[in-house]
């Protein structure tokens, strides 16, 4: 296989901007591993403690130290469909890992939150920052020492990148990231969109609302349209910290649970002690990492990952910039339509083919790197296979070489389209991205007049005020991380939809985010510098007027140049996102977090950091 220029361009770039920084990072990693058992370093008194709770057998196993011992980090809770299947997971992990004559402890949970929960509520400006908690309590639940490898259990937005910052930090042990798997298909996600719409016209009520939504989200699993969440599956897999084809398995099936016993199995394997050590740290490289970003831009992932994957990269050492996903944008072919890019589901994605085919035709065309080293034991090669399970017993096949439903899923030589639709917008309103995967090549160029808001619930008022029927550009600013941690703003989608099918020219830009659902219109977001600190957005003025030409890439706001440097930046009282709802606890996040082309993170970049105060110790 040969890779494609362009590519092996981007990862060499990457490798080269990032070479001190992933020097310090493996050298912080082989500090940290030792030889041998871990929990052999503790005390007796330490050791004692650690293993106080435990059954007879694995306390003896435990105290021999000769035996692999594994942690498990989950985002359980029964409130949350994506979560609550994950409940027998530690149990089925331990009884498999004793049949390794291994043991395995729950080391510690860590907070999942939904925002289909909190979508247009309060707390959802603790969504984005939930993302850096769950490092820390992934750090906090592995700091113990007890452990030579971790079984990461998480499914949704914030929670996979948490837990991936959490492991890279703890980079010398091997880790196996374990999913639960997509809840069944109801309401096809097109019918609960339109019911959206109608409610937002004011057409049907409350009751015909909440009983679509409770028609498409109806079981235990994960939501099925291709959102944050099932991006991150996505890139699990295509970065090799999967199993093969575990992704997208339903819940409480056979295969689900024989994939999660043969996890805690593997990562046995790839311990020391196990006689295959494979940390996380020598798995994901720069390599690793663009193919996460290939395979997003190929499925037409979440617009979240262009924050997401620079924290995630950026906790390994390496220095992953927009302008990346815009080169491998160009050269990356849309090979899905999974709602809100065309009608299906990840159910339809899995039976068409899935993960194997997708991988397979990346692979031939040379856009992702298979020479990557995987939990599977090999490279990504295995990835091509699929799991089955004959007579009880869990074995992987050939996948399929024929895409099962060219509507759904597509090899590279007849793509949807022939860029992954995502590109960085430039101009004197600063740089933001926008997806157009999902948006229809004649709304793609938008010049009009702008309606400024402060605060997402204005716009409804407006909008059923007729306010917005004409041809606008809808500014929401001052949703950035700073300002009030960047929540989602996903309930503005159904209003904007609506003027579009009006017939009207319409498109938001916003520094803050929108869901990995959005679709249809338009949207410009994570626009930086953000409005709070003196960004453009904040020197707007009702009326001006901006063009928005997403296949350029340009955002510009057509006032005179030297009337635009003379203009001040708008006053904002900010203070009611301060209070309520926990928005006080991470008053100290919003003034840390860094901006949104940094990955919004509130670590401060850390090798990065060291190395710009000259400081390169472990």
């Amino acid at each position: 296989m040969t890779i494609h220029p362009t590519i092996a361009q981007v990862t060499q770039r990457i490798r080269e901007r990032s070479q001190d920084r992933r020097a310090l990072y493996e050298r912080h990693m082989q500090d940290q591993h030792r030889q041998g058992v871990h929990r052999g370093e503790l005390s007796c008194g330490n050791l004692a403690h650690g293993f106080a709770a435990c059954g007879t057998e694995d306390k003896d196993r435990l105290k021999l130290t000769n035996s692999a011992n594994l942690g498990i980090v989950s985002s359980y809770n029964d409130m949350l469909s994506a979560h609550q299947p994950l409940a027998p997971f530690p149990e089925m992990i331990k009884e498999a890992a004793r049949s390794m004559g291994s043991t395995a402890q729950f080391a510690g949970g860590v907070p999942a939150m939904c925002d289909g929960v909190t979508q247009g509520q309060p707390g959802m400006e603790l969504s984005l920052f939930s993302r850096d908690n769950i490092a820390m309590a992934t750090g906090v639940a592995l700091s113990h020492n007890m452990f030579d490898a971790a079984l990461f259990l998480g499914i949704c937005d914030k929670i996979v990148p948490g837990l991936f910052i959490g492991a890279a930090r703890f980079g010398h042990l091997p880790a196996i990231f374990v999913p639960g798997g997509p809840m069944t298909s109801g309401l096809p996600n097109s019918e609960k969109a339109r019911v959206r719409q109608l409610y937002a016209e004011g057409k049907v009520g409350r009751e015909e609302l909440l009983e679509a939504e409770s028609q498409s989200y109806h079981s235990p699993g994960t939501c099925t349209f291709y959102g944050t969440a099932n991006s991150n599956q996505l890139m699990m897999e295509i970065m090799g910290l999967h199993l093969p084809g575990a992704s997208f398995v339903n819940p409480n099936t056979p295969l689900r649970e024989a994939l999660t016993r043969y996890a805690a199995e593997q990562a046995i394997r790839n311990s020391e002690p196990g006689g295959n050590y494979r940390p996380f740290w020598q798995q994901i490289d720069e390599k690793a990492i663009v193919n996460a970003v290939v395979g997003l831009l190929a499925s037409g992932g979440s617009t979240n990952h262009t924050l997401h994957l620079v924290a995630m990269a950026g906790a390994v050492g390496l220095t992953l910039t927009w302008d990346d996903f815009t080169e491998l944008s160009a050269v990356t072919p849309s090979l899905t339509r999974i709602y809100p890019n065309g009608q299906a589901d990840v159910n339809h994605f899995q039976a068409a083919g899935g993960m194997s085919f997708l991988i397979r035709e990346l692979l031939e065309a040379g856009l992702i790197h298979g020479d990557i080293p995987c939990v599977f034991g090999g490279d990504l090669s295995d990835y091509t296979q699929e799991p089955f399970l004959e007579e009880g017993r869990l074995v992987w096949r050939t996948g399929p070489t024929q895409s099962m439903d060219l509507d759904v899923l597509r090899p590279v030589a007849e793509p949807f389209s022939p860029t992954g639709g995502l590109t960085v917008l430039n101009g004197n309103l600063g740089r933001g991205v926008i997806k157009v995967s999902a948006v229809k090549p004649e709304h793609r160029v938008v010049e009009a007049p702008v309606r400024l808001f402060s605060d997402q619930n204005e716009l409804k008022a407006a909008f059923d005020d007729g306010e917005l029927d004409r041809d606008v550009i809808v500014v929401v600013r001052y949703q950035g991380p700073r300002a009030n941690g960047m929540p989602e703003l996903h309930k503005l989608t159904p209003y904007l939809g609506v003027l579009q099918d009006r017939g009207f020219r319409v498109a938001l830009v916003t520094d803050g985010r929108m869901s990995g659902a959005s679709g249809k219109v338009p949207a410009a977001i994570h626009m930086t510098p953000e409005a709070i600190d003196g960004g453009p957005l904040a020197k707007l003025r009702e009326g001006d007027v901006v063009h928005l030409d997403a296949d350029k890439g340009e955002l510009t706001v057509l006032v005179d140049d030297a009337e635009w440097q003379a203009r001040d930046a708008a006053a904002m009282d900010l203070e009611r996102y301060r209070y309520g709802m926990g928005r006080e606890l991470f008053a100290g996040f919003r003034q840390l977090v860094s901006g949104a082309e940094e990955g919004a993170a509130v670590f401060g970049g850390f090798e990065a950091q060291d190395l710009a105060r000259g400081d390169d110790r472990a």
